[in-house]
């Protein structure tokens, strides 16, 4: 190569002119640039030779002349010919057909134009192809795309930081969504969520100059008053819909506006007999109702009436499918999400005072022992007298209120009933109960005791039940059963040597098989029934409507909507969806018992040692026995099982579901309860 040679080579990126000067060795080249800085090169780096007899000083003149020739349109035109003819082209001969020669000017401007160029040619070898009139269009639309989603992109940016400046002062356009959903779910699934959701929500985060974590895009989306700081992280995780979709509202208004014919004409009218509903007071679909009346014979019935949704719900409409979908009303502490519409579910679906409301009645007679002597199934019409609460039972049974004798009637048959089923074997668990309760970001835990009208209650629940799949037995009806196998529980004279309590229903909890749904009757260990099907929350339980569906129809003379196949079939779905609404709820309350800690960090509390998780690790399971929590502790002492303890928090984040406990006073070993340990 000739000393004077200007030649185009890379350098940081960006082409650089230089003359050659003198061959350093056998494969590289000394280059001097306009700035007389001398550069080491070899050969191959060379990307476009313009020809001898330059110095260094001309440089500058030479890419200025070069820059008055850059004109990207004109390499349109050129294409729009080259396309035509078919032919490919060198700088020289682009040069020729852009400026009418070859100069070097022109020829080195040729070469800029063409190498820089992404859409009209294509590099072949040293030739430039002309790229065909679709491979054009396609790019050009790409481009298109290209420009627009950059655009998007800094407009995007634009309204965060704003949002950020000012929460709720952005109007987030369509073309925003993919970008925040893409950081929801970096935020709601973690290390777990899509790489491509992941990448999206980290260019977020960096653009913003933000750690590019999931707890960073947690913490964005709160700042940009997307999500609320305690952003129910468990039900996105979920399949759980949160709102209802339109036609379904549009059904549910329609339902209102105008009744369905009711299929059951001959309902029995049971207006007459007084209907107490007890629920708690936060309490919207009342499901269940209890009367008691003496009949002519001098017999005692109880009739316990269940809300009959099926008078406004077919198999197979919109809120039928609705609800199997969601499968049960989900309780959080924040609120509950209903299985149906509000508005029809707390409206004429439920069991609403004064009102004359549709329901399915169980009359039932028991013998004086508390087994059931005789029963009815009716669709009835009742009209609910008294809206109470547990508590207004309670103290009118503390107070034996006169005027109301059928209270005191159904609690006494509840005490029967509860003493017949121990009679047959169950087994009754009686561990403190948490109910957690947020209302304006103020946290609340009750402690829910097991007061008579809460068992009058579930007695005469489980009495319902027991009567409804007794009648799907006798009638060989197709029904989800629920079935519980019979536990392996410690020897007696080991269960007594727990302390009695929590710790001992701790230790017979711990054996209890899980029940199980089934289409075949069979006992139900803990209630200590031969057979059993729950059927008095068709509201708020899809498994309970089902059954309703069932029962109402046989009762008609009519075949029931769903075979014994079909029944099995929406079981499977069901079951798979109560499970995760099971899973949700426990740990919504979960992180709000965290997130109630949290907030009395410097308060104690009396803990109880209920059981060993693993004992060889010293980790046991304690129980708060003011607060009805039970959790996780690790000892660095001897502790016997039913120790108590003063606890206080030592340290505790919701959102990472961590929490650790700390004794505050520490007894000696021999000042330990002497009692023996069920690991």
């Amino acid at each position: 190569m000739q000393k004077g040679t200007l030649i185009e080579f890379w350098l940081h990126g960006h082409r650089h002119l230089a003359v050659v000067d003198r061959p350093k060795d056998n494969k590289h080249w000394i280059v001097v640039d306009h700035l007389n800085q001398a550069h080491t090169i070899n050969p191959r780096q060379i990307t476009y030779t313009i020809g001898p007899g330059y110095t260094t000083a001309e440089i500058p003149a030479f890419q200025a002349a070069v820059a008055t020739q850059l004109d990207p349109d004109s390499l349109e035109v050129a294409w729009e010919i080259l396309v035509e003819e078919g032919r490919s082209v060198d700088p020289a001969a682009m040069s020729t057909l852009l400026f009418a020669d070859t100069e070097p000017v022109n020829c080195y401007a040729a070469h800029c134009l063409l190498s820089e160029d992404k859409l009209y040619f294509k590099q072949k070898g040293d030739v430039y192809e002309p790229r065909s009139v679709s491979q054009v269009a396609d790019l050009k639309h790409q481009a298109t795309i290209a420009q627009q989603r950059q655009q998007e992109w800094e407009t995007l940016l634009s309204r965060l930081q704003q949002a950020l400046a000012q929460p709720g002062s952005v109007d987030w356009q369509a073309s925003d969504r993919p970008r925040l959903e893409a950081l929801e779910r970096y935020a709601t699934f973690k290390e777990e969520a899509n790489p491509r959701d992941a990448t999206q929500a980290q260019e977020v985060l960096a653009a913003l100059q933000r750690p590019e974590t999931p707890e960073a895009a947690f913490d964005l989306l709160v700042a940009l008053g997307l999500w609320q700081p305690h952003e129910n992280l468990f039900l996105r995780r979920s399949q759980i819909p949160v709102q209802f979709p339109p036609t379904v509202l549009a059904m549910a208004t329609s339902r209102l506006d105008a009744p369905p014919a009711d299929a059951d004409r001959d309902r029995v009218d049971l207006t007459h007999l007084k209907v107490y509903t007890i629920d708690d007071i936060s309490t919207l679909e009342i499901d269940d109702g209890l009367s008691w009346e003496v009949l002519p014979d001098g017999r005692e019935q109880l009739w316990i009436h269940i809300a009959d949704p099926t008078r406004w719900v077919s198999p197979g409409d919109e809120l039928d499918l609705e609800a199997r979908r969601r499968s049960t009303t989900l309780y959080l502490p924040t609120g509950m999400i209903p299985m149906f519409p509000p508005e029809i579910a707390t409206g004429p679906m439920s069991l609403n005072q004064g009102q004359v409301c549709c329901a399915l009645s169980f009359g039932v007679i028991l013998t004086p022992a508390g087994a059931v002597d005789a029963y009815t199934i009716v669709p009835s019409r009742i009209r609910p007298t008294y809206r109470l609460t547990y508590e207004d039972v309670d103290e009118m049974l503390e107070l034996g209120v006169q005027a109301e004798p059928e209270i005191a009637a159904i609690a006494r048959w509840g005490m029967v009933r509860s003493q017949w089923r121990q009679s047959q074997g169950a087994i009754a668990i009686h561990m403190p109960e948490a109910s957690i309760k947020v209302q304006d970001d103020e946290v609340t835990i009750q402690l829910l005791d097991n007061s008579l009208a809460r068992q009058l209650v579930a007695e005469m629940m489980i009495l319902a039940g027991e009567v409804a799949a007794r009648y799907g037995q006798a009638h060989n009806l197709p029904l989800p059963f629920r079935n519980q196998p019979q536990p392996e529980l410690p020897p007696e004279t080991e269960l007594l040597q727990l302390p009695p309590g929590p710790v001992r229903y701790s230790a017979i909890r711990r054996c209890m098989p899980r029940s199980e749904v089934s289409l075949s009757p069979a006992r139900h260990a803990s209630l200590g029934l031969d057979t059993y099907a729950q059927v008095t929350s068709p509201i708020r339980r899809y498994s309970d409507l089902l059954a309703h569906f069932q029962i109402k129809a046989h009762l008609r003379g009519e075949t029931p909507p769903f075979s014994a196949e079909q029944l099995q079939e929406v079981l499977m779905s069901v079951s798979a969806a109560a499970q995760e609404a099971v899973w949700v709820e426990r740990q919504t309350n979960r992180y709000w018992g965290l997130e109630f800690l949290r907030r009395h960090a410097t308060d104690l509390w009396q803990g109880l040692v209920l059981r060993w998780l693993r004992e060889h690790e010293s980790l046991a399971l304690v129980l708060l026995e003011e607060l009805g929590l039970e959790l996780a502790m690790r000892f660095d002492r001897p502790v016997a099982l039913g120790e108590q303890l003063t606890l206080r928090v030592a340290y505790v984040d919701p959102r990472n579901d961590v929490i650790h406990l700390r004794e505050v006073d520490t007894p000696t070993v021999t000042d330990l309860p002497k009692v023996e340990q069920l690991a």
